[in-house]
């Protein structure tokens, strides 16, 4: 089997995964900052994760996973005054959300998910060490910046100039040293939540609570840092600034995600609510939007249309179907077995599209052996594309989705089965010809019979 190689968006280029500890691994995702309701986009990025963290669990390392909430920020307050609610009911109510959503696609919770406003003496020792090695400065106002002509490695990540760069937050600049230093800490505002500080009550900027909260529950050096594209500057850019000035090492490997776009253009609130993952599940299973959102290498960009989730969809219940079938023949549900070819489209950088190529030959060749009844030609396949679905987070029978579907497919499932019965009925009392139009009346909605020594089968054209 190969060993796992991971594209490193610090050094540009693929690199052999060498953990810092043995057998152990550290990761740090980017969270939601929590103002409003997850769309696909938002939830791309746990997908594309979680997907990691199973292929990482399955190679036999342990995996300490860390995703944090961004529970305080400007945009929530903002929502707080607009929804007529105390900001921090805001942050709650969104963030009961992300977890629905998360759960509802089968995304593992992390290891631990913090809070921003659950670590702010974190955040204050943070800052005093940036402080007292003079790599950052209060002057006087409430507020905290950090220094960036300080940094020698400063935008390495994002490969910009710090010339080019346009001022940073929007504070007033007579209190900053440069206007691209960017605040650590902000003077609190009349009416604003504030948390004390040695520089004055206040609230924390958006960089400096991941800083703190990766060093709190990973060290001061860990194996990856994951996000979307649109975090690599500023927000990854800063992170690196203000932990590297307080002397810590922070991650080995950075990693980003592509995002979901429509029309070429990223995905974003303007769109409307009809994009959000809980209006999409009124049109999907959870596991065949998982299945669609999964499909794509986590840095392309997945473009986003109805009919692509549809067919994606179509697909992935062929897989499905495969499998129960193969299930009733053989009397068993087979056990997951990862296959090499699998375990090297993982380990190249997580080679999802050259893995589902492996799944649809499986499905071939079990679908020929279900055809020729030869159980174990249909149990190697049924085996392999468990395997692969378990860690695409996509296995039906797991009890996720093997105990929960929506609604629609509930009241579908009961339909076909009553027509089924129908036909079966006409068939023992030998009216053909009311069978056979029961037949074509199923046709015409997509749904295709097909009649096996266990009995009637069905599944969506």
């Amino acid at each position: 089997m190969s060993e796992l190689h991971l594209y490193n968006t610090a050094t540009r280029s693929l690199e052999k995964f060498k953990p810092i500890n043995p057998g152990k691994v550290g990761i740090y995702l980017c969270g939601a900052t929590v103002q409003a309701p997850p769309h696909i986009g938002h939830i791309r990025s746990g997908v594309n994760f979680d997907i990691l963290r199973r292929w990482l669990l399955a190679s036999n390392f342990d995996v300490n996973f860390i995703r944090n909430v961004t529970d305080i920020d400007d945009k929530i307050l903002h929502k707080a005054v607009h929804e007529e609610m105390a900001w921090w009911a805001v942050a709650m109510k969104y963030e009961r959300a992300f977890t629905q959503a998360y759960a509802a696609l089968n995304v593992m919770p992390p290891t631990y998910e913090p809070r921003a406003t659950g670590h702010i003496t974190q955040m204050t020792q943070l800052m005093q060490i940036l402080i007292d090695n003079g790599s950052a400065y209060a002057p006087g106002n409430g507020d905290v910046y950090l220094e960036v002509r300080k940094l020698a490695s400063y935008l390495t990540l994002s490969n910009q100039k710090l010339d080019d760069l346009q001022p940073a937050d929007d504070a007033d600049l007579t209190f900053k040293k440069d206007p691209r230093d960017f605040a650590l800490w902000k003077a609190a505002k009349p009416g604003d939540p504030s948390w004390p500080t040695p520089w004055g009550p206040g609230r924390p900027g958006w960089h400096v609570e991941c800083s703190a909260m990766a060093h709190a529950y990973l060290g001061e050096s860990f194996d990856i840092h994951g996000g979307g594209l649109d975090l690599i500057f500023p927000h990854h850019e800063n992170e690196i600034a203000q932990s590297q000035a307080a002397g810590w090492g922070f991650a080995n490997t950075w990693m980003h995600n592509a995002w979901v776009t429509t029309s070429g253009e990223k995905m974003s609130k303007s769109l409307g609510n009809s994009l959000q993952v809980v209006e999409i599940l009124k049109k999907v299973r959870g596991i065949e939007l998982r299945w669609y959102l999964g499909s794509a290498h986590y840095r392309s960009m997945l473009e986003f249309s109805f009919e692509a989730l549809e067919e994606a969809a179509v697909n992935f219940r062929r897989i499905e179907g495969f499998l129960k079938r193969s299930s009733e023949v053989l009397g068993k549900n087979v056990e997951p077995v990862i296959s090499s070819s699998f375990a090297d489209a993982m380990n190249d950088d997580l080679a999802v599209p050259a893995a589902l190529a492996g799944i649809s030959e499986s499905l071939r060749l079990g679908n020929t052996a279900l055809t020729s009844n030869d159980k174990k030609g249909i149990e190697t396949s049924a085996s392999e594309i468990r395997g692969a679905l378990s860690i695409l987070g996509c296995d039906p029978f797991d009890e996720v989705f093997a105990t929960s579907s929506s609604d629609d497919q509930s009241v579908l499932d009961g339909l076909v089965a009553l027509a089924l019965q129908q036909r079966a009925a006409a068939r023992e009392r030998k009216d053909f010809a009311s069978a056979d139009a029961i037949r074509d009346q199923i046709a015409a909605l997509g749904v295709i019979l097909e009649d096996t020594p266990q009995g009637t089968r069905w599944s969506l054209s």
